[in-house]
């Protein structure tokens, strides 16, 4: 289901927005799709957070190693904030880890039913955590819910890649973001054209 509804996103993209069309007909095909392990995609965004990305892939794959590849609640508020930092965790993510792990023991983060639950209530959710914000929540929909029509007004590189698309003489803000979506026809599937203009960043003249 999620493959066709994928394919009419980029169908329905294309017929709405020459720029992007442009830009699919030169990437690979979007490959946004459900990944069932909540917990340990939310672990990854907050490590991730901040970071270039190969380094935020090495201190992540530095984490993982060192659980053994099972990084779980119970063992990561029983794991030395001296450990974690050995990791190469900032002292904030230190702690926000933690704090993750201990709301979800305490049951008040459950991620039992959550996939069921709607955009704004799963940002009001995970947003209780400290270290998790908007933009957090925005990455995991798309990428851990396989949601088609999130709209990161946040992303710096989401910016950077309207900005060149859209030849803007200033980084968009917010407001202007949600235009370009809206005179472009990008709902209901924000989220693939997202995918795209993050690829655009990656294509060479």
């Amino acid at each position: 289901m999620k493959y066709l509804e994928i394919e009419n996103g980029i169908i329905h993209i294309k017929n709405m927005d020459k720029k992007l069309a442009a830009i699919i007909d030169r990437s690979e095909k979007c490959s946004i799709k459900p990944k069932r392990n909540y917990y340990e995609m939310l672990l990854r965004s907050i490590i991730q957070q901040q970071l270039s990305i190969s380094a935020a892939a090495s201190i992540y794959k530095k984490f993982l190693t060192h659980f053994e590849n099972k990084p779980l609640p119970e063992i990561i508020i029983n794991t030395s904030h001296d450990v974690l930092r050995g990791l190469g965790l900032s002292n904030a993510k230190a702690k926000y880890v933690k704090d993750l792990s201990e709301k979800i023991l305490a049951g008040e983060i459950n991620f039992k039913g959550l996939g069921k639950k709607s955009d704004e209530e799963i940002i009001e959710i995970l947003t209780r955590v400290k270290g998790i914000g908007e933009w957090t929540v925005h990455m995991f929909l798309i990428f851990t819910l396989g949601r088609l029509n999130i709209l990161p007004v946040g992303d710096l590189g989401l910016k950077r890649a309207i900005m060149n698309v859209y030849k803007l003489k200033n980084v968009p803000n917010e407001k202007k973001i949600k235009m370009i979506s809206k005179q472009n026809c990008w709902e209901p599937y924000n989220s693939i054209a997202c995918w795209y203009l993050w690829m655009s960043l990656e294509l060479k003249d």
